[in-house]
């Protein structure tokens, strides 16, 4: 792991910020680069992931059916959006940030989202559509309920490496 200390921050400017890169080696997929960046100073983070070969547009489908499936690994580059059927699609922005996990990893992003969407919504109606979301995100990490979840990325930088995940080109 290469680490670059007392670099400028994009935000705060101060000298405080921490460059990361790591190389991983995903099976299945192969190499990553895992790049990051974090102020001590105003908090900053930002994170991605890249492939070392290159890749074409890709869509990768899975279903969650069970305890099993929470361990697959997924791998979201920062240009990937993620779409779970009947709660959320997350489309990237500049914001938008590649991670490496597991199904479980991405379950959990997503669930602490919603719950932190629902400290500023005013509408009851959101709210309790939120909780209903939540719930059933609970209901799939005890392995109680199914779920389907898709990555469209154009840069073909993720992954869901599953023999049971569908690898498809992104129209």
């Amino acid at each position: 792991m290469e680490k670059l200390e007392n670099q400028p921050c994009p935000v705060c400017k101060k000298n405080t910020c921490t460059l990361t890169e790591e190389e991983m080696d995903v099976p299945y997929f192969g190499k990553v680069y895992i790049f990051s960046m974090q102020c001590s100073n105003c908090g900053f983070k930002k994170s991605d992931v890249e492939a070392a070969e290159r890749h074409k547009p890709v869509k990768w489908s899975f279903t969650v059916e069970g305890d099993e499936d929470l361990s697959v690994r997924v791998v979201k580059s920062s240009e990937a959006k993620v779409k779970i059927r009947g709660i959320v699609e997350i489309t990237p922005g500049p914001d938008s940030e590649g991670y490496v996990t597991n199904v479980e990893g991405l379950l959990n992003r997503v669930k602490h989202r919603i719950e932190a969407s629902i400290e500023d919504e005013d509408d009851p109606e959101v709210k309790k559509r939120a909780w209903k979301h939540i719930k059933k995100l609970n209901k799939v990490l005890v392995g109680r309920e199914k779920l389907r979840i898709t990555i469209e990325d154009p840069s073909g930088n993720s992954a869901i490496i599953s023999e049971k995940a569908e690898k498809s080109k992104l129209k």
